[in-house]
């Protein structure tokens, strides 16, 4: 009996030309670093036969609209080179993220409402290789000081084949070194502030569902709206009124910039940031304040915008 170490895994990713049909993703070419990952390899509708029968008992199920679903983190960080995608690129088109490449300068992924792009994901699991066809998903991305800022993604796919496959042999070197999350690498500002930050969230809020009819499967994005939270320091009222922000439905931008350096520079950028109903709360015994963030598109598809440079 064979068995199987939950550490030997290897991820696959790569985008699809046509939807759903697997671009057969490789080691050396499309391996994903990735952390924290969780796999669910069947998921979908339990169908209850409920038969009229003269005792009881389990009647057992009937699945039908199988599809699976992947959880991972990915570390936030540059490609190395202005201009050059992030080696994370497939991950991020696949949450319905445009990429927008100006050679030698910066790569930009701003948010869409049409023609999603899917890509096939392989999920080797120590020899045994799930397969995940037409792949759609959402993200969050945490700032939080102290810490290796991160990409949360849910990814949703096909159910495809799966096989015993020996571990491919992958090329992570397109994967660089994440910095830390702290006052040298990272600033935020909201609606022109500066105050000392604990943290910030954003949250793309792609709505992923699965569409199971007769001639058709899918995965589908079929809505999005954007959130986050800002944890600052608290100030006197006199030096920023949060409560008459939030009172008067003002927006104002949102902006981030994490990494100094040339090709891992990474900044988050956010036009129309309204403020929610505030909270207070305290850290090493100093008051701060959570401000839940709605991020408002302004001419469309413009409501965060994710920079590498």
């Amino acid at each position: 009996m064979t068995k199987r170490y939950i550490e030997n895994m290897a991820i696959l990713g790569k985008m699809e030309t046509v939807y759903g049909e697997s671009s057969a993703p490789t080691g050396l070419a499309n391996a994903m670093q990735l952390n924290n990952v969780a796999y669910e390899p069947l998921l979908g509708e339990d169908l209850d036969r409920e038969l009229v029968l003269p005792y009881m008992g389990h009647q057992g199920i009937i699945l039908d609209g199988n599809y699976v679903q992947m959880t991972a983190e990915l570390e936030i960080a540059g490609s190395g080179t202005p201009g050059t995608p992030p080696a994370g690129s497939p991950l991020l088109r696949s949450c319905g993220l445009q990429e927008i490449i100006l050679a030698a300068t910066h790569v930009k992924y701003k948010p869409i409402s049409r023609l999603f792009e899917s890509a096939t994901f392989f999920f080797n699991d120590d020899g045994v290789n799930h397969v995940m066809l037409g792949t759609r998903g959402t993200l969050t991305m945490s700032l939080t000081p102290r810490n290796i800022p991160r990409f949360s993604l849910t990814l949703t796919a096909l159910f495809g084949e799966v096989s015993d496959i020996a571990l491919p042999t992958v090329d992570l070197t397109d994967f660089i070194t994440p910095v830390p999350v702290n006052d040298a690498n990272t600033t935020v500002t909201l609606h022109g502030r500066t105050d000392a930050c604990e943290g910030l969230t954003i949250d793309l809020g792609n709505s992923i569902e699965p569409r199971m009819l007769i001639n058709s499967e899918s995965i589908e994005q079929t809505g999005r709206r954007t959130t986050g939270n800002a944890i600052f320091e608290a100030v006197k009222i006199s030096e920023k009124d949060w409560i008459q922000t939030m009172r008067s439905h003002a927006v104002g931008a949102l902006h981030a910039q994490h990494g100094t350096v040339a090709g891992n520079i990474v900044e988050i950028d956010a036009p129309a940031a309204q403020i929610g109903r505030i909270k207070y709360g305290a850290t090493n015994k100093i008051r701060n304040n959570t401000l839940p963030l709605m991020l408002k598109p302004v001419a469309g598809n413009d409501e965060l915008v994710i920079t590498f440079r």
